[in-house]
Order: structure tokens, then C-alpha cells, then sequence
């Protein structure tokens, strides 16, 4: 599982019909220990209804089309997660109800 922070979401009108009604999102990795963007970006279907400014884990390769929503659809990364709090050391470094 990989730590990103939804940063945007992405609209496509047309689309291949096995993939309509899904929400896609753009993420941006991020880094735990700070919590701050790397800069690398990636969109992904959306499973858990997850919203702007979240931060979640996504899956990537195969194991992005195990989801409920994405079984048998062509997705390379699905959010699977949003994410409540990150401790490091037991220091928290994230908390959803502080944001």
C-alpha cells in the first residue's frame, strides 16, 4: 500500500463502458515522516469514496482490481483506504480530527 493525499479530482465524459460511474481522483504521494507531497502524481478509481484534501492508501498493478468497484475493470491504482491517524515512534505525525 502506498500513502498519497487527495489533491484533485479528474472528469472524463466518454469512457470505456466497464468503467462508468467510477470516481477517479488525483494523488499526490506523500511522505509519512513529515507529511509532506513528493511531487509524483497519480490518478486513481476511487472504492472507498474518498474526498479532496484525505489522505488515503491506494494499491497498484493487479492488486488494484481486487476491490468490490474494480474486479474485472482496467484500473493500475484504486484508493482502498482513508486514513485516520500515523503515528511514527508513537509520536503522531497525522490525525484526521486535527486537520
Amino acid at each position: 500500500m502506498i500513502l498519497a493525499k487527495v489533491v484533485g479530482t479528474v472528469v472524463s465524459t466518454r469512457k470505456e463502458p466497464k468503467i462508468e460511474g467510477i470516481k477517479f481522483l488525483l494523488l499526490e504521494k506523500i511522505n509519512p515522516s513529515n507529511m509532506q507531497g513528493k511531487g509524483d502524481y497519480l490518478v486513481a478509481m476511487d472504492s472507498v469514496g474518498a474526498g479532496l484534501g484525505e489522505v488515503v492508501f491506494f494499491v497498484a498493478g493487479s492488486s488494484s482490481r481486487m476491490t468490490d468497484t474494480t474486479e474485472g475493470k482496467p484500473s493500475d491504482a484504486t484508493i482502498i483506504s482513508i486514513v485516520d491517524s500515523i503515528d511514527i515512534n508513537g509520536e503522531y505525525v497525522y490525525r484526521k480530527d486535527k486537520e
